[in-house]
């Protein structure tokens, strides 16, 4: 497993407050296939909180990526979305899950803020 996607998991906690702000509760499995390996992560999501484990257990959803895939997800070289669109990982179960999920992923480099772009522009900086 690669050091990128060991510190993403690592940082979820601390994250969550400011990610998980809504009322959403649920389970993700998170399959990362390696070759011949795969590589469980359960993911327990509730409103601020997040817990997340190195094993298999009970899911509301299962998300099935390549771990090379990931990595690009966790250093925002790809999109989660577009990975799933294209059939690059699948996923099923409660979509919302993994709608909510994807948040934490970071954006691409060089991507901006449309609302700062426009402030600049416009010469508010508020």
């Amino acid at each position: 497993m690669s050091e990128a996607i060991e510190r993403f998991f690592e940082s979820l906690p601390a994250r969550a407050p400011e990610v998980l702000r809504g009322l959403l509760s649920g389970t993700l499995q998170i399959e990362l296939a390696n070759g011949q390996e795969t590589q469980h992560w359960l993911v327990r999501m509730r409103p601020g909180e997040i817990e997340v484990g190195r094993h298999r257990g009970p899911a509301d959803a299962i998300w099935y990526s390549s771990a090379d895939l990931f990595e690009r997800l966790v250093t925002g070289e790809a999109q989660g979305v577009a990975a799933v669109l294209r059939n690059e990982s699948t996923f099923s179960g409660n979509v919302v899950l993994f709608l909510t999920f994807r948040r934490f992923f970071p954006d691409p480099p060089g991507t901006r803020d449309p609302r700062e772009v426009a402030r600049r522009q416009t010469g508010r900086l508020a």
